[in-house]
């Protein structure tokens, strides 16, 4: 099959270079020449583990390449994949669909043969309606169909969630088209991934529905987090045995600081608003919502509590400040909440991330940046653990307590266990809901 890619973001970027792993021939698109050109010198312009090795392969096999000239990269395509962003838009909520339509628009100025359209930006449902319109509106005489394909990728393992999918949703509304996407899937469809084949509007919602349910999920167990400090018990403790329920499963339930990244905050926003519209409130993911917030704010005050009630004059220790381990996304990360508190209450604040350097430079101004949480820890008078990367699990805690001016630690994400620090001389140890 022939695949044009419209946006190499990271939805695009990934997809782009697995369904060349595939084996399809897949051009991937972009107005942003310099990123264009970044790509057409092997360089990938985000972080994902394993990323830059399959494009590499893909590229050297001729099956994967990358332009800004998208009338090229339409014509004769089988499918044309609409993977740009969609933000939440400013005063709403609601998702911005201008570079989606955009899209539409002009694949519809360059369509030659029969093209199935698909989306795979994250939009409201109905929106591939309003695609199928603005198609005509553009040409009239466009023989195409439209498809709503939604990606379920985690970052930091997007890989193996493309090639080994829990499943595919496709919204078709034509044999025509469901033809096309089968043959796109078929690698999966031969090794017996679902593939779930459904109208529009439900593969829409079920993208909506997925996320805010994970996101309800996580904020449930960081309110049982803050009823376990109050009462005693170990949200670790407590999670475990709810997990073990297989009617509610083990994943997504480690307290923390709270959800960011790019799906969740903006997906959550965009359902509630959804509701708002067709007057049915969205009551559960309004409420996670606000809890969510609120939780951000409730992990000041622990690491306020440590600091004797006061930041001013304290310098303190961040590691990590990436919304989640193996990804430079900082996007609604808790970071974003916490950071700037610290700062604006007079501390020093130090940071340490694998990968959050580049866009935590511009996002996170005023911080000290390390190489490494020993650095940034000497004479600190606290450290707090945000991000859980692997480089943060194994920490010779003895030697770090010795160096710093009060060996407190703020463990936002239950690494290490109060007993283990303590013996490795920190005096002071708070995680969360324990």
């Amino acid at each position: 099959m022939r695949i044009a890619m419209i946006g190499t973001g990271y939805v695009g970027l990934v997809s782009g270079v697995c369904f060349s792993d595939f084996g399809h021939d897949v051009i991937c698109v972009d107005k942003a020449e310099k990123k264009i050109e970044m790509l057409q010198a092997g360089q990938v312009p985000i972080y994902e583990p394993g990323l830059d090795v399959l494009m590499a392969k893909n590229v050297a096999a001729g099956r994967l390449s990358f332009t800004t000239d998208l009338a090229a990269a339409v014509d004769g395509a089988d499918a044309v994949f609409i993977a740009v962003g969609t933000p939440t838009r400013r005063g709403d909520g609601h998702a911005d669909l201008t570079y989606v339509m955009a899209a539409a628009q002009e694949i519809a100025q360059s369509v030659t043969d029969y093209t199935v359209i698909v989306t795979k930006s994250t939009v409201p449902v109905g929106t591939n309606r309003k695609v199928h319109e603005a198609v005509l509106e553009a040409n009239a005489d466009a023989d195409f169909d439209v498809a709503s394909n939604p990606e379920f990728l985690r970052e930091g393992a997007a890989i193996d969630d493309f090639m080994r999918p829990d499943r595919v949703v496709v919204g078709v509304e034509s044999d025509r088209a469901a033809e096309v996407m089968a043959e796109i899937y078929r690698p999966l469809y031969l090794r017996d991934f679902p593939i779930l084949t459904t109208d529009l509007e439900s593969a829409e919602m079920i993208k909506y529905a997925a996320n805010a349910f994970l996101a309800t999920k996580i904020t449930f167990i960081n309110e049982i987090a803050g009823l376990c400090e109050r009462v005693g018990g170990d949200v670790k403790e407590v999670a475990r045995g709810i997990g073990l329920d297989g009617r509610i499963g083990n994943k997504f339930l480690h307290a923390g600081p709270g959800y960011g990244g790019s799906c969740f905050p903006k997906d959550t926003a965009a359902l509630a608003r959804i509701g708002q519209e067709h007057a049915y409130p969205m009551q559960i993911t309004e409420t996670v919502m606000r809890v969510n917030d609120g939780v951000k704010h409730r992990m000041i005050e622990k690491i306020r509590d440590v600091c004797d009630d006061s930041f001013n004059g304290k310098t303190i220790a961040v590691l990590g400040v990436t919304f989640k381990p193996n990804t430079d996304d900082m996007r609604d990360a808790p970071s974003l909440t916490i950071v700037p508190a610290l700062i604006g209450g007079g501390a020093t604040v130090r940071v340490v991330d694998p990968q959050g350097r580049a866009e935590g430079l511009a996002l996170l101004p005023g911080v000290e940046w390390c190489d490494d949480p020993y650095t940034a820890t000497a004479d600190a008078d606290a450290v707090v653990l945000l991000t859980e990367w692997n480089e943060f699990r194994a920490l010779n805690l003895s030697d770090m307590a010795r160096s710093m001016k009060s060996p407190r630690m703020v463990d936002l994400r239950n690494i290490y266990s109060k007993s283990a620090a303590r013996k490795s001389g920190f005096e002071t140890y708070i995680g969360v809901g324990r």
